[in-house]
């Protein structure tokens, strides 16, 4: 069983700013993402949005999912979603690369759709991935203390 992966304080800080419906979502995603794949590199960022990021490897070119959390809103990103498999056409977008899962219930991720298309996306990053990394199950802040 997996170990539990507190999220980082400076993330924490900055996600309880948000709405509590938003928190609520990211956790219980982040969780999920987490069990499907408990080995993997947690990135976080905050730029244009609140993001945490699920890489196989420290850098940001092995990430196979994220979750961008916006003022109204959070997705299930998947950073090179037009390079998947998705037979139930449950991504969306029109980037080069990035297509997203809109979320706004549990019930818009927690399902064997998504969970095999998580778990697609992790073998495709594995794939792709140029070297092998000692990262294994980090969480890495990228985000400047906002204390």
């Amino acid at each position: 069983m997996a170990t539990k992966r507190d999220i980082h304080p400076d993330f924490l800080f900055l996600l309880e700013l948000k709405e509590a419906r938003l928190c609520s979502l990211f956790k219980d995603l982040r969780a999920y993402i987490l069990e499907i794949s408990p080995n993997s590199n947690e990135l976080l960022y905050h730029t244009h949005a609140l993001t945490a990021v699920f890489s196989i490897s420290d850098k940001l070119s092995d990430a196979f999912c994220m979750i961008p959390i916006y003022t109204s809103h959070l997705n299930l990103g998947f950073n090179k979603g037009t390079l998947l498999h998705d037979p139930h056409q449950l991504l969306t977008g029109t980037g080069n690369l990035i297509r997203h899962i809109p979320v706004a219930a549990t019930t818009d991720y927690r399902n064997k759709k998504v969970n095999d298309l998580i778990k697609s996306s992790v073998d495709f990053a594995i794939k792709d991935m140029e070297k092998p990394t000692k990262s294994i199950g980090q969480t890495i802040s990228k985000i400047k203390s906002p204390k």
